[in-house]
């Protein structure tokens, strides 16, 4: 079996492949100090809740946004699944080419998404990845990653405005009961979802004046969910799309 793990800043998402099947997929906190042991241990454990056992990872890939997670999970490989992790980082075989200034840049969750896209609709797309930023990666009819577009994502904005405003509350990310908001939590509900999924739309209505209407629009990351039903743009959701992506380079670089 596969193993393929996406660490984000927030959340770390990890699955286990049988061939192009997707057995089964964990999510749990990023943490930053974590060691390679630990993440052993978390590993084993989750693994073994589903009747799975860290033996049965023949080989195994990580993309990260947290530099120094990745070597940790890299030395985790080697000593408890008895291989080297494979790391997404310049210079791993794509299959796409890069029409970037400085494709080092690229951040790794990204171009896992542009891959897994341009396999799946094989014509011009473009992923939004709603993580800690949102991140819009569009891929040309020839699968040439093009760049992309990168804003604040919802958390941070919230946190932002929350700390800043002390008589603000906190919220949890629902879809408001009506517009306009008859409470300061349903206010702020309104204009974060409406606000967020505008901006969504703006930027993507732009991008098909650049590319052309028929661009495939498909979202992720964590919180695609509570903004993409308020978006007007987006095709679909895939929360399993990096995963995919990260079988693809995988079976790309082997």
């Amino acid at each position: 079996m596969l193993l393929v793990v996406d660490v984000g800043n927030t959340q770390t998402h990890f699955g286990a492949f049988r061939g192009t099947e997707l057995i089964e997929h964990w999510r749990f906190a990023t943490v930053r100090e974590s060691t390679s042991d630990e993440l052993g241990a978390k590993l084993r454990n989750l693994l073994e809740l589903r009747g799975l056992h860290a033996e049965e990872m023949e080989s195994s890939i990580v993309s990260s946004t947290v530099p120094q997670l990745a070597e940790e999970w890299r030395r985790m490989s080697i000593r408890y699944l008895r291989h080297e992790m494979l790391v997404v980082r310049p210079g791993i075989r794509t299959g796409m080419a890069l029409r970037y200034d400085n494709p080092r840049e690229i951040g790794a969750d990204r171009l896992v998404n542009a891959v897994a896209a341009y396999e799946r609709f094989r014509g011009a797309c473009v992923v939004v990845d709603f993580g800690t930023a949102i991140t819009y990666d569009p891929v040309s009819a020839d699968g040439e990653y093009l760049g992309g577009i990168i804003s604040p994502g919802v958390e941070i904005s919230l946190d932002a405005l929350t700390s800043r405003a002390a008589a603000l509350p906190r919220i949890e990310l629902i879809a408001p009961r009506q517009l306009i908001g008859k409470s300061t939590v349903e206010g702020i509900r309104s204009g974060v979802i409406y606000g967020f999924a505008g901006g969504v739309d703006a930027i993507l209505n732009r991008l098909m004046d650049e590319l052309g209407p028929d661009i495939h629009r498909i979202a992720t990351g964590g919180l695609a969910r509570a903004i993409v039903p308020h978006c007007q743009t987006i095709d679909e959701v895939d929360d399993l799309l990096t995963l995919t992506g990260l079988r693809l380079l995988h079976q790309h670089n082997s």
